[in-house]
């Protein structure tokens, strides 16, 4: 079985080579993505900066350390969660990416997710947010989970929104300090789901038991047919 880092770098090579759209004409290192490939988290920010298109990596600028930061007040490190980003290549001069560059990055990010599977996908800025809550306003919705089948959705501002407005550092840091419990509510709202699933697969498997152990049952084992 191939495992979770072969899968992210045939992905990650996938996107060194893209030219699905414009942007591959100005960057200067593609930005897949980095990380844990186990993590429980996953951050998806909007779109590599100067400093992450010369480096490759993601959020290792300004707004890359205030990250840092955000994560040592709860403990963790970018070594203990997956950073990626709605683009995997800079527009120029940081501008917002558009909706044809987002559009050519989403099976990319998709495939991480899946791959990851992780707890928590926390979004960071109005892009990715977009992507799970749509029509809605980062200003609103901030620290406000949302479950789906397998994992939580939570919106975070922007590091670089923060930085330049310090009034929503204090909010940053509120939601921030939230994230692990949630991480630990949606562990255990798997725990409890993968225990429903065995509890109803061994109420299958004691049913078959007494249908073979039926008195109307023929004395001699019979084959199932590939198809009955």
């Amino acid at each position: 079985m191939t495992t979770k880092v072969g899968r992210l770098s045939v992905i990650h090579t996938e996107i060194y080579q893209c030219k699905r759209c414009a942007l591959h004409s100005g960057r200067t290192r593609t930005v897949p993505g980095a990380g844990d490939p186990n993590a429980e988290i996953l951050f998806i920010g909007e779109a590599p900066g100067e400093q992450e298109d010369k480096q490759g990596l993601p959020f290792v600028g300004r707004s890359g350390q205030y990250l840092d930061q955000l994560l040592a007040g709860i403990g963790l490190s970018r070594d203990d969660v997956f950073i990626a980003n709605v683009v995997k290549c800079r527009p120029a001069n940081n501008r917002d990416p558009l909706s044809d560059e987002i559009e050519a990055c989403n099976p990319y990010l998709r495939q991480q997710i899946e791959i990851i599977d992780p707890l928590v996908i926390a979004t960071l800025g109005r892009f990715s947010m977009n992507m799970f809550f749509p029509n809605e306003k980062i200003s609103r919705i901030h620290g406000q989970p949302q479950f789906g089948a397998r994992r939580a959705y939570y919106p975070f501002f922007h590091p670089a929104a923060a930085l330049r407005n310090p009034s929503l550092k204090q909010d940053m840091e509120a939601d921030f300090a939230r994230l692990l419990d949630l991480v630990e509510e949606v562990r255990t709202r798997r725990a409890s789901e993968n225990e429903l699933s065995l509890e109803v697969n061994e109420e299958i498997i004691e049913v078959e038991t007494i249908r073979e152990d039926d008195d109307d049952a023929p004395d001699t084992p019979q084959q199932m047919g590939l198809f009955e």
